[in-house]
């Protein structure tokens, strides 16, 4: 099993249990779905006595979402504004540590007219996000983005491939 770790928090971000798809060379989509957690009925076998109320059950099952759910995703907020200057600098911080660990340039300068693209897509669907961080909140790590695929139902999350680093389980 192969988790994929976050760059610069080191945070748990997803595993190929997902079923990652790549695209383009700089994005992981990820598919994911809503799931209900809780809500235990544990049956030990016990008759209870006629004369015995039945025990109230407390019903504290909630749908989550089971991507955030095993990885321990945080939500997180941000106006378009401040989401821009978050990209920025997190693509520029992405670049440094890509020169830092000897990527070879011409593989940056690919990286940078595959990633403006998407980038500006992302930017052009700003609304449709929703923002998630990994477990330690760390506001200069990666920011992971859910989205809905066109059936308005199957959620997804995309991670930039390069803010990941891969660690066999």
């Amino acid at each position: 099993m192969l988790l994929y770790m976050d760059i610069i928090s080191g945070d748990e971000l997803f595993s190929d249990a997902f079923t990652p798809v790549l695209i383009d060379d700089v994005l992981y989509e990820v598919d994911c779905k809503m799931i209900t957690i809780g809500n235990d009925n544990v049956d030990i076998g016990a008759n209870p006595s006629a004369e015995d109320a039945p025990d109230e059950i407390m019903d504290d099952a909630k749908t989550v979402n089971n991507l955030v759910h095993t990885s321990r995703l945080e939500p997180t907020i941000f106006n378009k504004k401040a989401y821009i200057s978050y990209i920025k600098g997190y693509m520029k911080e992405i670049k440094s540590k890509m020169e830092t660990n000897g990527v070879e340039p011409e593989d940056i300068e690919d990286f940078e007219k595959k990633i403006t693209p998407k980038v500006k897509e992302i930017l052009k669907k700003y609304d449709d996000y929703e923002f998630y961080t990994g477990e330690s909140r760390n506001p200069e790590a990666m920011v992971a983005l859910l989205n809905y695929r066109e059936d308005g139902i199957t959620p997804y999350f995309t991670f930039f491939k390069h803010g990941l680093k891969e660690q066999k389980f």
